[in-house]
């Protein structure tokens, strides 16, 4: 199987204009993420969807290729599909790598890529949500999955419901994942979900993902065991160093 990754880099974040270019123990953001995606086994190739000129030249700097997109994309699925229809080549997947994760793990892409078969449309990662906090931080979103570990469902809230159980003990009795939010997407699929309608589950929750259940596509699901740390905020690139046991 052929493999883009993506990796798509905005300069105009809400919360943290710049983002890509802010650096993080002596290298940019991007150089990091970009780094440790080419450390993966099983990307065919792996590139930067920019409309920064700025990003751009950081990006060409550090000897990545970089692929020019719109400024107005409603998502990353989105940037991403306009990237490899413009890269003008042949892949069976793509993966959309969060661009704001300096120090996310090569193994977690090369988990996602193995799900990448032919058969699957679509692909995520998700981790065991082992603490009350974590389970009722509507922050996080959860999985609700299928015997084949598809999902059925994404939700902000907790699914299922626990009858006769004190919430403070839900994830004791039931396995509860939450999810990591690295996408894969065959080709062929990733063309059509960008032109679908946002639909209601997707408006309710603000999940692009309830989208594609909505509209009959499969999201295969594998569990991870490597927690992943975004940067939304400049106060969070502390926070991210101190989870990471790095020093400041």
């Amino acid at each position: 199987m052929k493999i883009l990754g993506i990796i798509p880099a905005r300069y105009a974040s809400t919360r943290f204009p710049g983002k890509p270019l802010i650096k993080i123990m002596g290298k940019s953001m991007l150089q990091r993420v970009y780094e440790q995606a080419k450390k993966s086994t099983k990307l065919t190739d792996v590139i930067v969807a920019t409309d920064d000129d700025r990003i751009t030249q950081l990006a060409n700097g550090f000897g990545a290729m970089v692929v020019h997109t719109k400024a107005e994309h409603p998502s990353g699925t989105d940037r991403c599909y306009e990237a490899y229809k413009n890269l003008n080549s042949q892949y069976d997947y793509v993966i959309n790598i969060q661009g704001d994760e300096p120090f996310i793990d090569p193994g977690q892409i090369d988990l996602l890529a193995a799900l990448c078969n032919g058969d699957t449309e679509l692909a995520t990662l998700m981790i065991k949500c082992n603490s009350q906090e974590v389970l009722f931080d509507k922050g996080e979103v959860k999985i609700t999955l299928n015997h084949l570990n598809e999902a059925l469902y994404f939700s902000r809230m907790v699914i299922p419901f626990i009858k006769g159980v004190d919430e403070k003990e839900w994830h004791m009795h039931f396995n509860y994942f939450r999810h990591v939010g690295m996408y894969a997407y065959r080709t062929d699929i990733l063309e059509k979900v960008t032109k679908l309608q946002p639909s209601p589950l997707e408006k309710a929750e603000s999940l692009e993902q309830l989208r594609w259940l909505e509209n009959g596509y499969k999201i295969k699901c594998a569990e991870t065991l490597h927690d992943s740390h975004c940067i939304d905020t400049p106060e969070d690139v502390e926070k991210v160093l101190k989870l990471m046991g790095l020093n400041i």
